[in-house]
């Protein structure tokens, strides 16, 4: 850990809260098709779901319609990943074409943001929640996470998550967003 920062838990299965799985099911039209971050709490339930050890969510196939993503947060020195390896792999599934919704850490200074959020999403909403309280094990954390949180949208229909997200934070459109000259789009 850097800068003295201890974990919260033992465990790397924060589930997302329910309110926000069913926002983005109204986003996606009523389906999630695609979890590769899934594990035996999940409270996503999509129609198929990765979990490690069986199925690497980095490894397997994106080519789903709807795609729901809370990665881990940080990295895992065992099988050699970061998070930007999930930025990656959602600004990768929707230049593919896939419809991709991520709850993750607000980072907008890091790398991953600039070249996978900025010039490829469409949207985020930034939570009114200053703290996520995720699920651990089936249960609500009450103290939240360590850190505020975003969702963020890649796919053709920025009205509908506008829509479906609007009462959970400031949803921020990013049509029209470019980086400067040079800065490359993917990692």
């Amino acid at each position: 850990m850097t800068a003295g920062r201890q974990p919260v838990s033992n465990t790397k299965d924060w589930c997302t809260p329910p309110s926000i799985v069913e926002s983005v099911r109204k986003c996606f039209g009523g389906s999630i098709h695609l979890d590769p971050c899934s594990n035996e709490f999940s409270t996503v339930d999509a129609e198929v779901e990765y979990r490690l050890p069986d199925h690497d969510g980095l490894r397997e196939s994106w080519s789903y319609p709807t795609i729901y993503v809370n990665p881990p947060y940080g990295s895992d020195p065992a099988r050699g990943t970061r998070i930007l390896h999930w930025f990656t792999r959602m600004a990768d599934a929707a230049q593919a074409g896939s419809s991709v919704i991520a709850l993750v850490p607000v980072a907008t200074n890091t790398a991953h943001w600039k070249r996978c959020v900025y010039p490829l999403a469409k949207s985020i909403c930034f939570l009114y929640e200053p703290r996520v309280r995720f699920f651990i094990g089936g249960v609500e954390d009450p103290k939240g996470a360590p850190m505020s949180c975003a969702v963020i949208y890649w796919g053709d229909d920025p009205n509908a998550f506008s829509d479906a997200f609007r009462d959970h934070g400031a949803v921020v459109s990013l049509e029209g967003v470019a980086l400067p000259e040079g800065q490359p789009t993917l990692l």
